[in-house]
């Protein structure tokens, strides 16, 4: 058994559908073929977004497709503990600050111009940093204040390098929601560190999301290890937008395949195989991170 520790961390929100499972079983083969433990994560910090009954469906399609894991799932839903605690060492190294504007009222800032991705969203303008808050009636989010130097540069084995300056490119991102609600970003860091975990295998969508994980991860344990990733480029519908379950993408189980079927399809997709029809095992052999994409696969007719 080697040192390597991945993870499988989906989130409750729906069903698997290609998209998830393409991005599964490549974090299954990396594990696989590197002789090292994959763990399970349920990412289910957004209660209002979570299905009753999904985290268990998931687990269960997963296994139908012939992907395990090591251990027994974890929960973010039961982790606000360590997510407060790292808030609290956060904020006693002065890197947090609370924060009333609404995210209409940071797009619309004159002064915010656009992240480096869509997801990113606008630039902080930080009108909170120094306690001139927009609207003290409001419950404030807290955010993590960037510093000028705070750039990262981060080399992924598919997508290639990052060099991404947090304080200009981003601004002061989210820890803990108005509403009350873990952040991506801190909820993910907290729990690739306590857990161990030394590659992250995830959709290219979040690509631009390591450089902030990577700052907390050295200001909560500067003598941590740097995380490998592998950021697999995304599958998309015929009009070039990523398969998502709020766009009614399908279920796996409802396409009317065998598991070696879908498996077969998805790893066609990524270069791995010329077969119909194979179970994720008869991969691990020949697994090559450089064998994979670099651009979105378009969902054929025959998936």
């Amino acid at each position: 058994m080697s040192d390597y520790v991945g993870r499988l961390a989906p989130s409750p929100t729906g069903f698997v559908h290609l998209g998830i499972a393409r991005t599964s079983l490549v974090a299954w083969l990396d594990a696989r073929r590197h002789g090292g433990r994959l763990l399970m994560r349920i990412e289910d910090i957004d209660g209002p977004r979570t299905v009753e009954g999904a985290a268990d469906e998931i687990l269960r399609d997963l296994e139908w497709l012939g992907l395990d894991w090591d251990g027994a799932p974890t929960y973010q839903s039961e982790r606000s503990d360590r997510y407060r605690d790292a808030l609290a060492r956060l904020g006693a190294m002065g890197r947090t600050f609370p924060c009333t504007c609404s995210r209409r009222e940071i797009r619309e800032a004159s002064s915010a111009p656009h992240g480096p991705t869509e997801s990113t969203g606008a630039v902080y303008p930080g009108t909170c940093r120094d306690g001139a808050r927009r609207r003290p009636d409001r419950t404030p989010a807290i955010r993590f204040r960037t510093e000028p130097g705070d750039r990262v540069e981060h080399v992924d084995a598919v997508l290639g390098a990052i060099d991404q300056d947090v304080h200009t490119e981003v601004g002061d991102f989210v820890l803990l929601r108005a509403d009350g609600l873990w952040a991506y970003q801190l909820a993910v860091s907290v729990d690739d560190l306590e857990q161990g975990v030394t590659c992250v295998v995830r959709g290219a969508d979040l690509f631009d999301s390591t450089p902030r994980q990577k700052l907390i991860r050295a200001l909560l344990d500067p003598n941590a290890p740097d995380l490998d990733s592998v950021h697999v480029p995304l599958v998309v519908d015929a009009a070039g937008q990523r398969l998502a379950k709020r766009h009614r993408a399908q279920p796996i189980r409802t396409l009317g395949r065998s598991p070696e079927a879908i498996v077969g399809w998805l790893a066609r997709s990524l270069g791995l195989t010329t077969e119909a029809e194979i179970r994720p095992a008869e991969l691990v052999s020949a697994f090559d991170r450089a064998r994979l994409p670099s651009s979105p696969t378009a969902l054929a007719d025959d998936a």
